[in-house]
């Protein structure tokens, strides 16, 4: 019988972190975002106090850079396309001895971005880190999915029934498929995810576990416009009977024009700290401190995410960690 992934809570060996590599993705803000994950990454490590940090570069290039912003972290040279390593590498299952990982098919979030190295790299980063891996034969991102480590999952249905991802699967497939290849058994669905966000309302951006039966989510503030998606996600998880905390949203964050799909909901818990993506909006230090009171056991820690938001994710979708 498959046993659920560990919350991403439990203790973690290490974190996979994927390091801005490509120019030609990035143009102006290859530099700074390579910055920004740079202090992440040792905000992860903490003084060597937390977990071990892998980066991932995609080129000799981005390889020597992570090396010089980040000493202390082990520089992994793996080609991919892009760096959201949360979506793209296997989920994996089990701790110690008993690791594996489950490798599902990646379509480039619906045909969206077709990149060289995103649909293999899950692959070779198990090889990589000496786990088994087997695979699975749909498309999943982990980005989608969030778990409790009890089989409890939420998703959107927004993303997991959206036709560019596994046609013909109906939401009973899904949740077969959910069960046989990670181990859930309870499923709760809401509805669309956040304005804008091109992985199709990606839970990560919407709703967090951070406890065992215990989910976060955002209250909308600042002309924010995703508050009806909110109020959706609320009923449906007070139906489900879990137990709701909320956190600020940052409002409506608007760059060159358009409004970004920007949300403290994607945070990474570490061993000794949570790390937040902060934007710039005056809901920043609240949020961290909401975050802080969610995990009295870790130190919460803002950090600005602006160059790694163009493009299109936070701290949470570049990361993946490695149970312990």
């Amino acid at each position: 019988m498959t046993r659920p992934p560990l919350p991403e809570w439990a203790p973690h060996e290490a974190v996979w972190i994927g390091f801005p590599s490509h120019g030609e993705l990035w143009e102006d803000d290859l530099a700074p975002a390579q910055e920004e994950v740079a202090a992440f990454a040792k905000a992860v490590n903490a003084g060597g106090k937390g977990e071990a940090v892998w980066l991932v570069a995609a080129n000799d290039e981005a390889a020597e850079r992570a090396r010089a912003l980040a000493p202390f972290a082990k520089v992994i040279t793996e080609l991919f396309g892009d760096i959201w390593l949360r979506d793209t590498p296997a989920i994996i299952l089990g701790s110690g001895k008993g690791r594996r990982g489950v490798d599902f098919r990646f379509n480039g979030w619906g045909g969206k971005y077709d990149l060289p190295g995103d649909d293999t790299i899950g692959v070779r980063l198990s090889v990589e880190a000496g786990l088994p891996c087997t695979s699975a034969d749909w498309v999943l991102e982990g980005g989608a999915i969030d778990g409790d480590g009890s089989g409890t999952l939420i998703t959107t249905e927004q993303c997991l029934l959206n036709p560019n991802r596994n046609p013909g699967m109906s939401r009973k497939d899904v949740e077969g498929a959910l069960s046989r290849d990670l181990g859930f058994e309870r499923f709760v669905w809401l509805g669309d995810g956040l304005l804008n966000d091109h992985t199709d309302g990606h839970v990560d951006n919407l709703a967090r576990f951070v406890a065992p039966g215990r989910v976060a989510i955002p209250t909308a503030a600042n002309g924010d416009p995703n508050a009806a998606v909110y109020k959706s996600a609320a009923r449906r998880l007070a139906d489900a009977r879990l137990d709701i905390v909320t956190l600020p949203s940052p409002g409506e964050i608007v760059r060159d024009g358009e409004i970004i799909p920007a949300s403290y909901m994607n945070f990474y818990i570490g061993n000794a700290v949570v790390v937040v993506p902060l934007y710039g909006s005056e809901n920043d230090e609240a949020a961290v401190h909401a975050v802080q009171a969610l995990f009295p056991d870790r130190k919460a820690v803002g950090l600005r995410a602006d160059h790694v938001l163009t493009g299109g994710g936070s701290f949470h979708c570049i990361s993946q960690q490695l149970p312990l």
